[in-house]
């Protein structure tokens, strides 16, 4: 049969990169699991435990599953119905001297949840770098237009002027919390470790001979060789649930922010101040031409979706776990840990794109500033016919009566705002017409935003990714634009 015959999930044939997609694939799952017999099999055989140099020799050649003992792990599964002794079976295949020792002491969830953990552990490696190239490209963004003048928009309608690179600072910001997030969830993960069935580590103390110094330096030195720098010292036969959960919490708050990205993006474009990347060849509409629709942005928005909702899966799962273990936890985290990663690296794609290739407008940017300024500078031009002598209550009551003559033309007419010109035409404001081009000025309307914006990014963003460039993972400052 064709795997076109088959569904596929779009998130693996279409949306995330090969390395995420690899982490979460079958064969990256299954060598794991034997990695992790290997590390319990030379810890045992450190510890003293009659375990041959052969066995382990053997067991390291085929850490890697091929292609052919999937098929074997198969046919072994729909016998014992049984996944983790199906893997154990067909790992002995291809090691015999180490047939009878393979899983010694160990439960099933020694090999799953530590695997788990390990691919959380990684999977989370895999955002970070990436979600910081984001912020750092985002604030290469920010900066150049941090002086540009645009309405503010509150109740999305025209409010008082910010600048673009003021607005994509609030986008930032949300974003290095997710960064925080994340980095604490991966920051938090230790070891499930070799504690048994019920976590009790009963096995080994038999294994050792009641000896409860070796089975701490056994879980101990499985701990190490994974790469964690410590183990849960309490679990029951899994780890418990409540990591998927803060996991999964800090996923799905960067998926609602994706969204909300996703979201600004598409009203930006349908202003015509701010486009996605366009291709040359791209088609917006199979019958309309002419559009430019803003598919990255809605498809981040889609997938933000998906991903900020994720988080019930896990935290349901956790609240339904009954004493030391139900199995009901299984398929639904089959589902819900790799669709949570995946979704988060897809949306981290098209973030990348999409900050590598922003287009701004500015004379479509200036044309609606334009439209609602004379409104905005009716305080000034008020302050400013105060500061000649003339009364402020006067000056109100003029404005007022123009204000909604010139709203007027706009509302019931489709004309442009003629404010100015009403204010030019009357004798009461002569004594600041000379003023007025100064008082109509744009940038006198933006506050502190450039300001805001260089102290937001030398104090915090710079600071926040200063592990990542010492890593080298980061060059600050550049933008190479990643194809989707």
């Amino acid at each position: 049969m064709s795997s076109n015959d088959t569904y596929q999930d779009p998130l693996n044939s279409r949306y995330s990169s090969q390395e995420m997609k690899y982490l979460f694939s079958p064969r990256n799952r299954f060598s794991t699991w034997r990695n992790l017999w290997i590390w319990l099999a030379e810890s045992e055989k450190e510890l003293g435990l009659d375990i041959s140099d052969e066995a382990i020799t053997q067991m390291k050649q085929h850490q890697v599953i091929q292609d052919e003992e999937f098929k074997i792990a198969a046919e072994e599964e729909k016998k014992r119905r049984h996944d983790v002794m199906a893997h154990v079976f067909a790992f002995g295949e291809k090691a015999p001297a180490a047939r009878g020792i393979i899983h010694w002491g160990a439960t099933s969830c020694y090999c799953t949840d530590n695997a788990d953990l390990i691919f959380l552990r990684d999977g989370l490696d895999l955002l970070l770098p990436k979600l910081a190239t984001v912020i750092e490209k985002l604030s290469t963004f920010a900066k150049e237009h941090k002086g540009l003048p645009c309405l503010g928009y509150t109740h999305l309608q025209p409010a008082q002027l910010t600048t673009v690179g003021k607005r994509a600072c609030l986008w930032i910001q949300d974003l290095l919390k997710d960064l925080k997030n994340l980095e604490r969830a991966r920051d938090d993960l230790r070891f499930r470790g070799v504690k048994g069935t019920t976590g009790t580590q009963a096995s080994f103390l038999q294994i050792f001979e009641g000896d409860h110094d070796k089975v701490e330096k056994l879980d101990e030195l499985v701990t190490k060789k994974a790469g964690f720098s410590s183990a849960y010292i309490i679990s029951s036969q899994t780890y418990t649930r409540k990591v998927d959960v803060d996991v999964l919490n800090a996923l799905s708050s960067f998926g609602s922010t994706c969204e909300n990205i996703g979201q600004a993006m598409r009203l930006l474009a349908s202003f015509k101040e701010l486009e996605e990347p366009f291709e040359s060849t791209q088609i917006g509409s199979s019958a309309m031409a002419y559009k430019r629709n803003p598919m990255r942005s809605e498809r981040l928005c889609s997938l933000g979706r998906k991903l900020r909702n994720l988080n019930a899966d896990a935290s349901a799962t956790y609240a339904a776990q009954w004493m030391e273990r139900t199995l009901d936890d299984s398929a639904i985290r089959r589902m819900a840990l790799p669709q949570s990663f995946l979704s988060a690296d897809a949306s981290l794609i098209l973030l990348n794109n999409i900050a590598s290739g922003l287009v701004v407008y500015p004379a479509m940017i200036r044309k609606r500033v334009d439209a609602e300024l004379p409104f905005m500078a009716t305080e000034n031009v008020i302050m400013a016919l105060v500061k000649k002598g003339v009364s402020r209550q006067d000056a109100h009551e003029e404005i007022r009566v123009l204000s909604h003559e010139a709203g007027a033309e706009v509302k019931q007419h489709g004309r442009d705002n003629d404010l100015i010109e009403r204010i030019k035409r009357t004798e009461f404001f002569k004594p600041i017409l000379g003023e007025l081009e100064s008082l109509l000025d744009p940038s006198t309307f933006i506050g502190r935003s450039p300001q805001q914006v260089e102290s937001f990014y030398e104090r915090e963003v710079k600071v926040a990714l200063k592990k990542y460039v010492d890593a080298g993972q980061l060059k600050l400052g550049e933008i190479a634009e990643l194809n989707v």
